[in-house]
């Protein structure tokens, strides 16, 4: 088994084995949503994927502090360096305080999140609330020469940036060819260059938000506040910088420029960059009228949805493809993840309900042989850039024994202790604390449904089939089902 994590870095193209700066210790951080609307699916995608990392990282010992920002102010519209900011366009639109409009997305984005069982970051800072640490780094970039103020603005000099280092070495972007593809636009004529990007503005009069600085009244560059809040946390330099693709240029690349003047380090080791949502091969968008709320896929209230699909399908059905891969979203596809979800969850409460037991079984060093490369192959697969798609199909070789062994085809006795624990262990792990793939069943019904059984057990010894029927029927009715089994009657999930 390869017990090195390795991760594709996306600033050196190359997968690498993980080195942290300071083991056990690692330092990780995601650029968090722009709390102006409600989350979308792109945002589940992404904090999904990074916190199976967190969540694998934990697994392994380390001890990782998860910083995960919320941008209340600075991302401007178009992701642009002019026009309005996006909280303050929405504040007017709803006619409220911009802070109230923050609140309002943000108390429904860590609604989503909990829905799809994300776990929290250790540290979640919002780009208001370092105001101070932004105007210092701008007064840093301004003594170093890297920055320029313009009637109250700041903007960074990527052309002087680039003649000492690299402006484009995360993207893989010439400076050249950038520059050939720019035009002047209205509000840049401040600007010595169309590629410098602002590190302050300065606040028009119907500008809302606005903060006192050296250079008049305005509010912080969007791309600053990331380098802000990641350096403050988590050092100058870092292990893991996480975000979506979209991010890589310019966000990214500006954060790295930003660092790079300030500090003359390079504040990342490992970028990871997760991949866009399509929708039946198509690029989910609201433009396309494709794209759907994460609450519309669960109630399955969309015109492109035939159905309802539950938090724990979609995340398996995120699962299902590499972070780094673009995951199409359609009816058969959630359809099959929800069969194969349910299945991994029946083989959860198997496992759960399973106890050792000795018996005559003999040694079967084929099983068991089976049962150590799956558990193997679980880890080679997180090991291999946290590829959670090889996971699971080792998962479903880990649940052909489960099943086996909870209807008597396979003995414990084939097993062994060692084994039979280890199997149990595994995938419970990798089910539960690695993937987040919890049973969806009310368990605090489990009482109602096993005196159901009983019913259902004694109206199959006298033969009342009708009262078997409708025992059948109100399960069912709840996506729950009977299994008949040499061992006993059980229950589970309808696969």
């Amino acid at each position: 088994m390869d017990k090195e994590l390795k991760i594709q870095n996306s600033l050196t193209r190359q997968k690498e084995i993980f080195k942290p700066i300071n083991p056990p210790f690692v330092g990780m951080y995601v650029c968090g949503p722009t709390v102006y609307s409600d989350a979308h699916m792109g945002n589940v995608r992404t904090f999904m994927s990074f916190d199976v990392v967190n969540r694998y990282l934990r697994h392994l010992g380390y001890k990782v502090r998860y910083v995960r920002n919320i941008t209340d102010v600075g991302h401007l519209v178009d992701d642009a360096d002019d026009g309005e900011d996006k909280i303050g366009k929405k504040a007017k639109l709803e006619n409220l305080e911009p802070m109230e409009i923050v609140q309002k997305y943000a108390n429904g984005f860590h609604e989503v999140m909990h829905l799809f069982n994300i776990l929290p970051p250790d540290i979640e800072p919002t780009a208001t609330g370092h105001i101070v640490e932004q105007i210092e780094i701008n007064k840093t970039l301004l003594e170093k020469g890297w920055a320029y103020e313009v009637n109250g603005s700041i903007y960074f000099d990527v052309t002087k940036y680039n003649e000492a280092h690299e402006y484009g070495i995360l993207s893989g972007r010439k400076i050249e060819d950038l520059l050939s593809n720019t035009r002047t636009l209205d509000g840049q004529d401040d600007k010595k260059n169309p590629l410098d990007f602002a590190t302050w503005k300065k606040a028009s009069d119907e500008h809302i938000m606005r903060w006192p600085s050296p250079w008049g009244e305005g509010f912080p560059g969007w791309h600053l506040e990331c380098t802000v809040m990641s350096t403050k946390y988590l050092g100058e330099t870092f292990d893991i910088h996480g975000g979506g693709m979209d991010l890589k240029f310019p966000h990214h690349e500006c954060e790295i420029a930003q660092s790079v003047g300030a500090t003359g380090k390079s504040p990342v080791n490992y970028w990871i960059h997760t991949n866009m949502l399509t929708v039946n091969g198509q690029k989910m968008s609201k433009s396309l009228g494709n794209s759907f709320l994460p609450t519309q896929l669960v109630t399955g209230n969309h015109e492109m949805l035939e159905q309802g699909y539950s938090p724990m399908t979609v995340r398996f059905f995120m699962m299902q493809t590499h972070y780094s891969s673009t995951l199409d979203f359609s009816n058969e596809a959630l359809k099959a993840a929800q069969k194969g979800y349910r299945r991994l969850a029946n083989g959860l409460k198997t496992i759960r309900s399973l106890e050792f037991k000795t018996d005559d079984g003999k040694k079967n060093e084929k099983a068991i042989s089976q049962i150590e490369q799956a558990c193997d192959a679980c880890y080679k697969s997180m090991n291999d850039d946290f590829n959670t798609a090889k996971t699971i199909a080792a998962l479903f070789e880990l649940l052909k024994k489960i099943n086996s062994l909870h209807t008597g085809q396979l003995k414990f006795g084939e097993l062994g202790q060692d084994v039979f624990e280890k199997l149990a262990k595994t995938y419970q792990d990798f089910m539960v604390e690695i993937l987040g793939l919890e049973e969806e069943a009310p368990t605090d019904l489990e009482p109602i449904i096993n005196s159901l059984l009983q019913v259902y057990k004694k109206a199959k010894a006298d033969k009342n089939y009708e009262q078997v029927d409708e025992i059948r029927a109100i399960l069912k009715s709840n996506k729950l089902i009977i299994k008949d089994l040499k061992t006993g009657v059980d229950w589970g999930y309808e696969e």
